[in-house]
């Protein structure tokens, strides 16, 4: 004989909810289709490895490099690549080029590092403001419009010059330059989402503004923040690049990929190879960052693909 399902009692509690079949929550979930879609995109794992493969050169610098940066050797000047304890030769100088692009990479990164911490830092919650507060977008919109007026790199280099030429100069100098387009950015997802269903939900509560700000607008804008963090991060590892060459960034005897080019254009014709390899070494940085960065967009937003 087949029993017949009892409902609960009018008033008792309620069943409880059901658990997802895999065991993860929503967030578990999305991280999985993330890293499941990065795992299937090419150029997304060619972008990464490139990245990995940097980081690896700059963190273990000291132990995969037979020289000091800064060891001169002024008998074994313009030494070719593939010389025996100079895999990729030496400067003007003697100085193992290998081991200046090694600790010139680690340079460009921490100055990325910085310069995107400083527009993520700034530049996100003036665009939450802007975004949210029609009164504030007038005042905010017109000062980043005012910045954006001037060229990225004649930006850049007032800004260096004014904080003096150092490592922690230029990459004041390259974060404040990327604040801008942070702002515009941020601005944008924030008119966006504050539209959505679960945001007037919100305020339907009487929920304040700045902790829908925060609980609701921010997690919904962070995907858009990470994607245009990976797109500064290169433009810093330029910028750093330029501004060394022009003796507004690191200055010697600290290696820097801008300062190695812009010793090696004085001999670029007797020893090419020491432009050559600092100039692959920053378009490898870059590559990377802008592969990765691409897929992680399409990984995080799959609408956005084509």
């Amino acid at each position: 004989m087949t029993s017949t399902p009892v409902d609960p009692p009018v008033g008792g509690p309620p069943p409880p909810p059901e658990t997802p079949k895999d065991g993860a929550s929503g967030l578990g979930s999305r991280r999985g289709r993330v890293v499941r879609e990065l795992v299937r995109n090419p150029l997304g794992l060619v972008g990464g490895g490139l990245l990995l493969l940097v980081v690896l050169v700059a963190l273990l610098a000291p132990l995969i490099t037979g020289y000091s940066p800064t060891q001169v050797d002024f008998d074994l000047p313009f030494q070719k690549p593939l010389t025996v304890g100079y895999p990729l030769g030496t400067d003007d100088l003697g100085r193992d080029v290998w081991s200046r692009i090694a600790y010139g990479a680690r340079a460009s990164l921490v100055v990325g590092l910085i310069a995107v911490g400083l527009a993520v830092a700034v530049g996100t919650p003036l665009g939450l403001a802007a975004g949210w507060w029609g009164w504030l977008d007038a005042l905010v919109s017109r000062l980043t419009d005012l910045m954006l007026a001037f060229p990225f790199l004649v930006l850049a280099v007032g800004l260096a010059a004014i904080n003096g030429a150092s490592l922690t100069g230029a990459a004041v100098a390259l974060g404040i330059s990327q604040v801008p387009t942070m702002v515009r950015v941020v601005r944008a997802e924030t008119i966006r989402v504050k539209e959505l269903e679960f945001v007037t939900a919100a305020r339907s509560l009487d929920a304040s503004a700045p902790r829908i700000l925060v609980q609701h607008v921010l997690p919904n804008t962070a995907s858009t923040i990470i994607v245009q963090a990976t797109v500064i991060m290169p433009v810093a590892v330029i910028g750093e690049a330029i501004l060394s060459f022009l003796g507004l960034g690191i200055q010697p005897p600290t290696p820097s990929l801008g300062i190695m080019l812009s010793d090696a254009q004085q001999y670029i014709f007797r020893a090419p190879s020491a432009a050559i390899f600092p100039g692959v070494a920053i378009a490898v940085i870059c590559l990377g960052f802008n592969l990765f960065g691409d897929a992680l967009r399409d990984a995080l937003d799959p609408t956005s693909r084509r």
